[in-house]
């Protein structure tokens, strides 16, 4: 596996029982490649507040966090600002060598792998991000209508692609 666009590693043994407290911001190299990673057009910010408390041998985190980007809109391709964010409260845990299945409860909190003894709030943050974007964003109805001028009916479509294949045709030179 690849290397985190945005990686905020925290060494497990570097936590208490105590909140340590961490104020994230992505750079604009790391926002670049995670708006390259997740497909979209921009991502100008993406920060955190949490608090990270060990909790055995993994951590609880609890805080906010708050992006803002630039998706494409799923019918015209046009730029659509979002703005996302909000409460975050995970678990980091060590993975599980054959976890076979699981359930869990309704109030269980999203969890995240221990590696190498080590969490990564970044990927964290990355990651809320990601499931926080709106499949199909649409853009407003406004940048909608101007791009729907732009369009061209069918018949009009048409048209233009015989007269494309006309224009192209060995033999278009020979009319008068």
């Amino acid at each position: 596996m690849s290397a985190p666009e945005y990686s905020v590693p925290v060494r497990i043994e570097s936590l208490g029982k105590a909140p340590a407290h961490f104020r994230l911001a992505a750079t604009d190299a790391e926002r670049a490649a995670l708006a390259r990673r997740f497909d979209l057009l921009a991502v100008d910010s993406l920060a955190g507040e949490l608090a990270v408390v060990r909790q055995g041998a993994g951590a609880g985190v609890e805080g906010t966090w708050s992006a803002d980007v630039v998706q494409s809109c799923a019918t015209s391709g046009e730029p659509v600002p979002v703005h996302v964010g909000g409460p975050l409260a995970l678990r980091f845990e060590p993975l599980a060598a054959d976890p076979g299945e699981i359930e869990l409860a309704e109030d269980a909190l999203d969890t995240m792998p221990v590696e190498d003894g080590s969490i990564d709030l970044g990927e964290a943050l990355a990651q809320s991000l990601l499931l926080a974007l709106d499949p199909f964003p649409r853009a407003d109805a406004e940048t909608l209508a101007q791009a729907r001028a732009h369009l061209l009916s069918e018949e009009e479509a048409a048209a233009l692609a015989e007269a494309d294949r006309l224009a192209r045709s060995p033999f278009a030179g020979l009319k008068p």
